[in-house]
């Protein structure tokens, strides 16, 4: 088997749905109900608690990941060229490009 990445979300989740079968099987064993009006709320708080660390996950590993190098691109560094001169603005109503990647329409 092949080693991957540890996926927070499907773990949460799958922890989450072992707990309510557990509690579920127990109470129906032992004569108790479970109220569903208190695990349905908690299920789903805890899921989104789960996304939350997937992305916060997620953020860290692409925030620790170098960027890819071109072939050859560490034998010969690069010389010092002149500075590219600025972008020209934008014309209103157009959407903008910030360093994150989204597009935003004007504000």
């Amino acid at each position: 088997m092949r080693k991957h990445r540890l996926d927070p979300f499907s773990l949460i989740a799958g922890g989450l749905f072992t707990v309510i079968a557990t509690l579920y099987l127990v109470a129906s064993l032992n004569d108790f109900s479970v109220n569903g009006r208190v695990v349905i709320p908690l299920t789903l708080a805890v899921l989104g608690f789960a996304v939350l660390v997937a992305a916060v996950v997620a953020m860290a590993r692409r925030g620790r990941r170098p960027a890819a190098a071109a072939p050859g691109a560490a034998d010969a560094p690069t010389p010092p060229g002149p500075p590219s001169p600025p972008a020209p603005p934008a014309a209103p109503g157009a959407p903008t490009h910030d360093t994150d990647g989204w597009s935003h329409g004007s504000r």
